[in-house]
């Protein structure tokens, strides 16, 4: 059996754009003699879909345009995810369903089971949980069909298993001699070894061929990077498509069966977690802009290392006729910051515009010194400045129809280092799970093989320059401190006696724990941010915003 990989970027809820998708990669699909095309869960959507499921015309939507690709696609089997109405009188109303069809006919369906309701995932709250595993017949092949989270609950694998049930060892007593997976499994720093290794235990432990399909793009925070597998009954990775794009992975079954010294087909994909990184957050860009209805942006370039970065991002993304940056001077500007900015554009090929801020600023404290009668200046000063450049950024916004993208990094974020309705306006947060230590590497990777990056930047101390002579440091414990408390504490749920056991001072401990629980209201009202790591700010993370809790032994 040859069978091909469709793996796509859908359009959440764009059910035209994704049908014409479909209809395209089939085609390819059987110009290649191809007897299978698999896409991704709930594809004719995009995942995930969340509220517009409570919609009854959205899913009616979903069975017309099933219908459609039922008529429509002849000559291929065809594997796709989507939602269909749960025929039971209690429970949800819906179930993430998986169906094979195949010339005008429907010859299988199968429910999701597992349902995950942890960090982004609450399908709970809308679908049903499939009750049957059953196996289908198809050109000689008995085949087990799972949807995503299906395939995640080995115990073998994983220490502590979430779900009472497997459906795997099920649909092996079945007899299945072949496993297919279709999944919207989300991109994460470091994942892709973890989830090779968990497919290719499966392959190895059942005996049986594993066919993984996974959807690719960006939507909203979530980030897909496809990467979509073929693994033997060996274990054995034989085929493996594309990350971070679209692509067609064609394979053929029984020779992969039958060859003694199978080759196996491997399209190219990121050499390292760095690349990897830098690659998704492209991604995530690119498709939030354009999926937004936007094709241009507007950075303000501080000439600092995080405005830098996320130029470069925006660049990869958008192309430089697209990028617009905007600096900001005021009274407490480096010098060295005028070359910089300006270098950075030039060396982009981007769009610049330097617009002083004093003036502004001054007309502020004139009309504000009578009432607040503050001698020396303070946090109420500086967060003026940085509200001042906000306003200025969001009016280019209006003027230029340009998505702002803010700058803020993930550590900034993390310990409230940031103003809001100032440097954390904007419309897309590109690098908001990225902590600061990882900015400068990526930064580093941006200029492997030459300078983009003024290497001034690179080497400056971090600094708001809100006041004379300031550094991040005055306020914050040395990013190669702070980032691991964060890592340990955010994506890890570590508390102080932890970290302290760890060997992280008490007083700097207690000091960020303190700031991340304080914060936690700014980054409520944040731009949607790229989620690249284990636990992202954002929906996936749901956290009171009045509360008290502070555990002492």
């Amino acid at each position: 059996m040859k069978i091909a990989i469709a793996q796509i970027n859908p359009i959440i809820g764009d059910f035209e754009y994704n049908k014409e998708k479909i209809f395209q990669y089939a085609e390819t699909a059987i110009e290649n003699s191809c007897d299978l095309v698999i896409f991704t869960e709930l594809i004719l959507s995009g995942y995930p879909p969340r509220d517009l499921l409570e919609k009854k015309d959205f899913v009616d939507a979903y069975q017309h345009y099933l219908d459609l690709l039922i008529e429509k696609i002849r000559g291929i089997g065809v594997v796709c995810g989507f939602v269909k109405p749960n025929p039971e009188p209690e429970g949800n109303s819906w179930l993430n369903t998986a169906v094979l069809f195949e010339d005008g006919r429907i010859i299988h369906e199968c429910y999701k089971r597992l349902l995950p309701t942890y960090d982004i995932f609450d399908e709970t709250r809308y679908f049903e949980p499939g009750q049957k595993t059953e196996t289908f017949f198809y050109k000689g092949k008995t085949v087990g069909l799972t949807i995503c989270e299906d395939i995640w609950n080995d115990k073998n694998f994983f220490k502590r298993p979430i779900y009472h049930t497997d459906p795997l060892p099920m649909l092996v007593q079945q007899g299945a001699d072949l496993i297919i997976n279709i999944s919207a499994s989300p991109y994460q720093l470091g994942k892709r070894n973890f989830k090779w290794d968990m497919l290719s235990s499966i392959a190895k432990k059942y005996r049986v061929p594993l066919v993984y399909a996974n959807q690719v793009g960006g939507n909203d925070s979530v980030l897909f990077d496809g990467l979509s597998v073929v693994f033997d009954k060996e274990g054995k990775l034989t085929a493996q498509a594309k990350d971070f794009q679209e692509d067609l992975l064609i394979f053929d079954l029984d020779q992969m069966e039958s060859a003694h010294h199978y080759s196996g087909v491997f399209h190219p994909i990121s050499k390292t977690d760095l690349e990897s990184l830098y690659k998704a957050l492209i991604m995530g860009t690119r498709d939030y802009v354009t999926k937004c209805g936007f094709s241009k942006v507007v950075i303000g370039s501080s000439g600092g290392i995080d405005s830098a970065l996320t130029a470069c991002i925006a660049v990869d993304a958008l192309g430089k006729d697209n990028v617009s940056t905007v600096f900001m001077p005021s009274r407490y500007t480096d010098v060295a910051n005028f070359t910089d900015t300006r270098q950075l554009a030039e060396n982009l090929g981007v769009s610049y515009v330097c617009v002083p801020i004093d003036k502004i600023f001054d007309t502020f404290l004139e009309n504000l010194s009578p009432i607040f009668k503050n001698e020396d200046p303070g946090i109420t000063e500086e967060n003026i400045q940085a509200r001042i450049r906000g306003i200025i950024l969001m009016a280019f916004s209006n003027e230029f129809h340009s998505l702002v993208l803010s700058t803020g990094n993930k550590s900034e974020l993390a310990v409230g280092y940031c103003t809001l309705y100032g440097d954390m306006s904007g419309g897309l947060a590109v690098i908001s799970d990225v902590p600061k230590t990882k900015v400068y590497e990526l930064s580093e990777f941006i200029n492997r093989h030459k300078e983009i990056i003024p290497v001034n930047i690179l080497k400056k101390a971090p600094s708001a320059e809100l006041k004379p002579n300031q550094t991040d440091q005055d306020d914050l414990p040395p990013y190669e401190i702070l980032d691991p408390i964060l890592k340990a504490h955010i994506e890890q749920a570590m508390g102080v006696e932890d970290l302290v056991k760890m060997g992280f001072d008490r007083m700097i401990v207690e000091d960020v724990v303190q700031r991340v629980a304080r914060n936690e209201y700014k980054r409520y009202q944040a731009a949607p941010g790229l989620r690249v790591t284990s636990k992202a700010f954002g929906y996936g993370r749901r956290y009171p915003l009045a509360q008290r809790f502070r555990f002492k032994k």
